[in-house]
């Protein structure tokens, strides 16, 4: 708590130094949880700047969502709460704060510490591939024509500059902050090898390094745009029903609090509302994950960003635009994010104190060859070898070069297996997190099951008739688009049924479907159909539909009918979840949907648990109780599934069919909506984590060697290069094996 409270105090005082610099000001209101942020003064005067000064401020609150710690503000201020907003202010009596005029405004967008420029990777990329190609010319240049030395010479020199360009740039950034790291030591072992004539090791030195920064700079420019793509599906206008019945089209942004909005099939809903006039079903797959449309009467809650489908409907805004059920979606993205340890590399970790120890460790023993064993200090005899000759060559053999290469080697031969076998991994730390995974959570639709609704049988009453009944469905539903008339349409065709011609087809508002086939009425829809009407008595004594089940009822002249639909269970998932128990790994339901019919699924399927009826901020939850059983995988598709993506350790979407949110956030894609890709997946991690640490054994192991064998003995730099080159081949051969292996 101590830690909270010095967070809470230290934007508490960036607030306070604002207000003194800005006497016209006397309080800030911030609520960060729905980012909204007003000032109060007394008149309007002109507080131009307030957007920049103020921003600088919202990192830390954002950092400090939970933080509930008192604070004490310096003399003369106050903070107190008002709901889940935090007003900070000058002291004053009642009377003065009711002269207040509060004064809403934008949110300031805080830029992240490091956010990549979309082009630094190119650019990386394209001095990468001109480091190379200079290389292999003065390679070739030098080995075929000894008399073109000095054009191998000039090749070897633009390599030299161009593999170094990016290093040589951090490097002068990191010593005007008195820093060396890595990119320091890549510079000076290159330098070093030209020294003493190993202009082709220096080039390929620094060709490896530079093409390794573009591989992550391009992994870290595709991580920053998961909202945007959410954003999109966010209504942009409303129709808000005025006092005398008109109709008004507004911007979203321009609701209000308890406003009466009119929306009409097909339509989505443009803020979280109360239904108060007519009746419909809405389809919340994407937002809550519930396959089958939900049914909305007069008092029922609807949500933002879902689709009415069948009648007009009116609803009072309950939320607004800003804090509604789609924006607490995209908000829960970005906290999720900030729940998530950075992965670093093993590299990275060492990577300061190893460039100290080479640079120390060389520059010692040349002083210890030069004073103490009296070697000449840079002039080479036949005899003798100098002391910075074998400090050069120490400083080469223990050069990081296939050190670096350990990891980048292994992760881009994985990331190239997984892409041309269906699983796309956004960046190395999917890879090495993916195989320490304990417990895998999975959405059910769309992921466990198709997310299509299938016909699963046709009943009518009396028996016998059932042919009819499907071709009556058929025929209505045909002109429709929703999940249910989809499924009844595919299942007709696929049944050869002939579509019959309907005349006077209508919609009814909150039932279903009416039309005429040679003169006699038709209707289709839910059993109120029947229960509000003549046949009520007899309707109630039906039997249910089973719970895991839909129906639809078809009632035409002497003939009642009605068709059972499901979400289908993809038929690999029973496969998939029995392999991943005999892994070890424990798997968990998460879903939006009813219980029963969860339930329903897990059974068939096997899971080890269940939690249905979950909303996205349920299933953050629900992630971060599971982590106590260690590492946690989530795989899903929807919308509301990302939140609980970005929580988990390592995210997975379903690519086909993942809405792009998911897809986003998501660190692995299984395209082509395959479920058994994840294992897959689950297998090239766990192979490739073995390699990885198989190529930090051998490079390590021969750099301690090789590093002891010349502080003992003069090891000619031909015996260093090759001991150093062959740890680099025997590091990208083993590498290799995850390209052309079986990791099915």
């Amino acid at each position: 708590m101590a830690t909270s409270s010095s967070a809470a105090h230290s934007w508490v005082d960036e607030l306070v130094d604002f207000l003194r610099t800005q006497p016209a000001v006397s309080a800030v209101r911030i609520d960060p949880a729905a980012q909204k942020i007003a000032v109060a003064t007394v008149g309007r005067p002109e507080i131009a700047g307030l957007e920049d000064k103020l921003a600088a401020t919202i990192a830390a609150i954002e950092a400090e969502l939970e933080a509930k710690a008192a604070v004490r503000p310096p003399a003369g201020f106050s903070v107190r709460r008002e709901g889940d907003a935090m007003v900070v202010g000058r002291d004053s009596c009642v009377t003065a704060e009711k002269m207040w005029l509060w004064r809403e405004m934008e949110w300031p967008e805080i830029k992240a510490e490091h956010e990549p420029d979309e082009q630094e990777w190119r650019t990386l990329a394209v001095l990468a591939l001109i480091c190379g190609a200079a290389g292999i010319g003065g390679m070739v240049a030098g080995h075929f024509s000894p008399d073109l030395s000095w054009l191998a010479r000039g090749f070897f020199i633009v390599g030299l500059l161009a593999g170094g360009w990016d290093a040589a740039i951090d490097t002068w950034e990191n010593l005007r902050k008195r820093e060396i790291d890595i990119h320091f030591l890549m510079l000076a072992v290159a330098f070093g090898a030209v020294f003493i004539g190993a202009w082709g090791e220096a080039v390929l030195l620094l060709f490896l390094f530079s093409a390794s920064g573009a591989m992550e700079e391009y992994a870290l420019d595709r991580t920053q745009r998961e909202v945007s793509a959410l954003l999109k599906t966010s209504p942009k206008h409303a129709h808000v029903v005025l006092a005398d019945g008109r109709e008004q089209e507004v911007a979203v942004e321009e609701l209000k609090l308890r406003q009466r909005v009119r929306v009409r099939p097909g339509e989505a809903f443009a803020a979280d509302g109360i239904v108060a006039r007519g009746r419909s079903a809405s389809d919340e797959s994407a937002l809550t994950g519930e396959a089958n449309p939900v049914e909305k009467n007069v008092g029922d809650q609807v949500f933002s960003g879902t689709l009415n489908l069948w009648g007009v409907v009116e609803f009072d805004v309950a939320r607004l635009p800003s804090e509604s059920t789609l924006q607490k979606i995209i908000r829960l993205i970005q906290t999720a994010q900030k729940l998530k340890a950075p992965s670093e590399r093993f590299t990275d970790k060492f990577g300061t104190g190893y460039t100290y120890v080479v640079i120390g460790g060389s520059t010692l023993m040349f002083l210890v060859w030069w004073l103490l064993f009296g070697l000449p200090a840079f002039t080479n005899t036949p005899e003798t070898r100098s002391a910075f000759y074998r400090a050069m060559t120490l400083m080469v053999v223990a050069s990081p070069c296939a050190l670096v290469l350990s990891i980048p080697s292994a992760i881009l031969a994985a990331i190239a297996w997984g892409a041309r076998h269906g699983i796309l991994f956004r960046g190395g730390a999917a890879i090495e997190k993916l195989a320490d995974i304990a417990v895998v959570a999975l959405d059910k639709t769309g992921t466990l099951t198709t997310g299509e609704l299938v016909v699963q049988g046709c009943e009518s009453f009396p028996e016998g008739r059932e042919r009819e009944v499907l071709e009556l469905a058929y025929a209505l539903e045909a002109k429709s688009k929703h999940p249910i008339a989809r499924a009844i349409v595919r299942h007709a065709r696929a049944e050869g049924v002939v579509e019959l011609k309907v005349d006077d087809f209508q919609s009814l508002t909150g039932q279903g479907l009416r039309g005429k086939i040679d003169g006699a009425t038709l209707l289709l829809g839910r059993r109120e159909l029947l229960e509000s009407g003549p046949l009520a008595d007899w309707a109630r004594k039906l039997p249910p539909a089973p719970p895991d089940l839909s129906e639809v009822w078809v009632i035409a002249r002497e003939l009642v009918g009605r068709i059972l639909l499901k979400d289908q269970i993809r038929a690999e998932s029973r496969e998939v979840l029995d392999s991943l128990k005999r892994a070890g790994l424990r798997t968990v339901m998460l879903t939006g949907d009813r219980r029963h019919a969860a339930e329903s699924v897990a059974r068939e399927l096997g899971l080890d648990e269940v939690r249905a009826g979950l909303s996205p901020e349920d299933k953050v939850n629900a992630i971060q109780d599971l982590r106590a059983g260690g590492r946690i995988a989530m795989v899903g598709d929807g919308v509301n599934d990302a939140p609980s993506l970005a929580a988990a350790d390592v995210s997975v979407a379903m690519g086909a069919r993942g809405s792009d949110a998911a897809l986003e956030q998501a660190e692995v894609i299984l395209m082509h909506d395959r479920i058994e890709n994840f294992l897959s997946a689950l297998r090239l991690s766990r192979r490739a984590k073995r390699i990885i640490r198989q190529n930090l054994t051998i490079s390590l192991g021969v750099v301690i060697v090789m590093v002891l064998a010349t502080a003992i003995g003069a090891v000619p730099l031909a015996v260093g290069v090759a001991a150093h080159e062959g740890s680099t081949l025997v590091v990208c051969l083993n590498s290799l094996r995850l390209l052309f292996g079986r990791n099915a």
